[in-house]
């Protein structure tokens, strides 16, 4: 799995960090990195890079057409964008089945003979814009090193909705 490979795209100046923050008393955690005014913010392979790809293999193999995928994707963003939080210690976080369930209902409204496709593009480029990409500004109040794009919080967002795209299918 390519959740725990990150690859680093560029850093933000960032507020100093809250109060320490208890790790879970289970599981393991990696080691933190010290704080240095800076965060790095870095595309997750399994989370970000990996639902990109197959993201653009699904548009260019189906024919769904542009209206559908942008009408689509920007209704789930906009759901992912108002239903995620910060959580200190792990990043952006969001109810897990909202962004699936969001981008099933919308491709069955939307998709025809395509909605598993569709489903699975708006369901993980939505979760990355609203949960992720439209929150970096949260994240540069959370004082942490490194913060992933497609990474903890959004991760399991993104793995159910391929999951449900492909119960659609």
């Amino acid at each position: 799995s390519g959740s725990v490979i990150n690859v680093p795209l560029f850093s933000l100046r960032a507020s100093a960090p809250p109060l320490p923050v208890e790790p879970p008393a289970f599981g393991w955690r990696p080691p933190r990195l010290p704080f240095t005014g800076r965060t790095l913010i870095a595309a997750n392979v399994g989370g970000c890079l990996v639902p990109i790809f197959f993201s653009l293999y699904l548009v260019r193999h189906h024919p769904i057409g542009l209206y559908p995928i942008v009408l689509a994707t920007f209704v789930v963003t906009a759901i992912s964008y108002w239903l995620s939080r910060p959580v200190p210690g792990i990043g952006i976080g969001m109810p897990i089945l909202i962004a699936p369930v969001t981008a099933a209902f919308v491709a069955f409204l939307l998709g025809e003979e395509h909605r598993a496709p569709l489903a699975y593009i708006s369901g993980s480029v939505g979760v990355l814009l609203g949960a992720d990409c439209l929150r970096l500004g949260d994240i540069q109040k959370m004082g942490v090193p490194v913060a992933s794009i497609g990474g903890a919080g959004t991760f399991d967002g993104i793995f159910m909705t391929g999951l449900v795209a492909v119960l659609l299918s």
